[in-house]
């Protein structure tokens, strides 16, 4: 099995959960770090994967989504500059550590997550994507899962529409009717999540549901009238939000999955670098653990 892991959301939670008093010789916070680098060799230790992979986030204005639409995305803060630091250093802990790491400035870590996803598939690799990030749902077929390693809950394909709302093949126009306030998508006015999970168990696409939109009044919906106008109004903000909420599964990216096997971390080279940032033995002797397995 690969295991694909969405570094932005362990990265953030160990810069809210990790204290910031843990900083470098210079008084710089490595919080994030220290807490990114203990989940991967948790990870490791726990799985043992001989394929992983980790991809990171640019989250700049020359990604396409923010080309199409330049609201998305705009209502988050900037990452603080101690926070930004502290990603690179992930990327190195992740080479030292052996682990491929990947990271664009036109795609996000997600369409890097779904051509991983998709080209490894296609050579009979199982996938387990690593995230809590709903969006990557939409990748999961009948051989992988979908992994909430923060909860550790794992779901399968079957187990997609009970937890989140609809099959993996309709999520990204689920969240296209639904709305997305974390990336600034905003929707249908008016359409929730409870009226967009029925109208997705019943049309298979947005294009399936704008040909038959006289369908929808047919259905046990409170309001039908009211949400078939709706969409009728909002048809082109619709189809523009499906372009953002689809992650991309064939942006250019040559790898083989030779190139995704987990090597021995370079002891060497950790111990050199988290002596830069004033690490102690706790990393070190997980490392030295992982060396041995």
């Amino acid at each position: 099995m690969l295991y694909l892991i969405d570094a932005a959301i362990f990265v953030f939670r160990a810069w809210h959960a990790v204290p910031n008093t843990i900083v470098d010789y210079d008084g710089n916070p490595v919080n994030a770090l220290h807490g990114f680098a203990r989940f991967l060799g948790d990870l490791i230790e726990q799985v043992r994967p001989e394929h992983i992979a980790v991809a990171f986030d640019e989250r700049l204005p020359t990604s396409f989504r923010a080309q199409l639409y330049p609201a998305y995305k705009a209502n988050r803060e900037p990452a603080p500059a101690e926070l930004k630091r502290q990603f690179l250093l992930c990327r190195q802990v992740c080479r030292a550590m052996g682990i491929a790491s990947f990271n664009s400035n036109e795609f996000e870590a997600d369409d890097i997550i779904g051509t991983l996803a998709t080209s490894m598939r296609e050579q009979g690799t199982k996938i387990s994507i690593v995230s809590r990030d709903k969006d990557l749902t939409q990748l999961v077929r009948r051989e992988d899962e979908y992994w909430d390693y923060l909860d550790n809950r794992r779901y399968r394909y079957d187990d997609i529409a009970g937890r989140f709302g609809v099959i993996p093949e309709r999520m990204a126009c689920f969240l296209a009717v639904m709305g997305d306030a974390v990336d600034n998508i905003p929707g249908v006015p008016g359409v929730g999540r409870k009226t967009a999970s029925m109208l997705f168990q019943h049309f298979e696409s947005l294009t399936h549901l704008y040909d038959g939109l006289d369908g929808v009044l047919k259905l046990k919906l409170r309001n039908a009238g009211f949400v078939c106008g709706q969409l009728r109004d909002h048809r082109d903000s619709v189809f523009l939000a499906r372009k953002l909420t689809a992650i991309t599964c064939d942006m250019p990216l040559n790898v083989n999955l030779s190139d995704l096997v987990r090597r021995r971390p370079n002891i060497p080279a950790l111990d050199r670098f988290y002596d830069s940032v004033g690490f102690g033995r706790l990393l070190r002797n997980q490392a030295e653990r992982i060396h041995a397995l």
